[in-house]
């Protein structure tokens, strides 16, 4: 997929041309769902959560954003990014208010290089973390999101951000590593 025909088509979109969404479906859908099915591989075998659910989601969620300013294709999936979270995140509450306090739903981090691989990770403390990570730095939270989420690389979050790919590379391990204290703290 051309990062550059995806900008033109959500440019032509944003400014009514109803063709350019027809376009723009197919090149995004793919990718969207892409990313939904690297986010839940590693599920427990009996979660409810299917990718084409997650993806159909967000994409609904996405084209009902009139008021956004596409600027590129790394934006539209930055934001998908938040959605996907905010999906996957309301789906793990839901299921543990319907089991009273059930077992959590449960992500594995073996899709955040460097980060241990084995280890399974609770969406929801997951979410609490990168909640109180925005408090301290927003933009080490936001980097995050970007790459676990969107599955954005480096080069791509930078274009979000508009930072340097140096400051990107540098907050992702300091984030990374806040994170781990966090969640381990959490699973004590």
């Amino acid at each position: 997929m051309s990062s550059g025909s995806v900008t033109k088509l959500l440019v032509e979109w944003k400014q009514g041309d109803e063709d350019a969404l027809n376009k723009l479906i197919p090149l995004v859908y793919v990718e969207l769902k892409r990313i939904a099915k690297a986010k839940l591989k590693n599920e427990q075998a009996n979660h409810s959560f299917q990718a084409t659910v997650l993806a159909n989601e967000a994409y609904l969620r996405l084209i009902g954003c009139d008021n956004i300013d596409w600027k590129n294709r790394a934006h539209f999936f930055g934001v998908a990014a938040q959605l996907m979270r905010n999906i996957l995140v309301d789906h793990a509450r839901k299921n543990i208010a319907e089991k009273r306090g059930g077992d959590r739903y449960r992500l594995s981090l073996c899709d955040i290089p460097d980060l241990a691989k084995e280890k399974d990770l609770d969406l929801i403390a997951l979410d609490d973390a990168l909640n109180e990570l925005s408090l301290i730095d927003p933009q080490q939270s936001r980097i995050v999101e970007l790459k676990y989420f969107a599955g954005l690389d480096m080069e791509e979050i930078a274009e979000v951000l508009s930072i340097s790919t140096a400051t990107i590379s540098r907050d992702w391990k300091i984030a990374k590593l806040w994170l781990l204290q966090q969640l381990d703290n959490t699973q004590k």
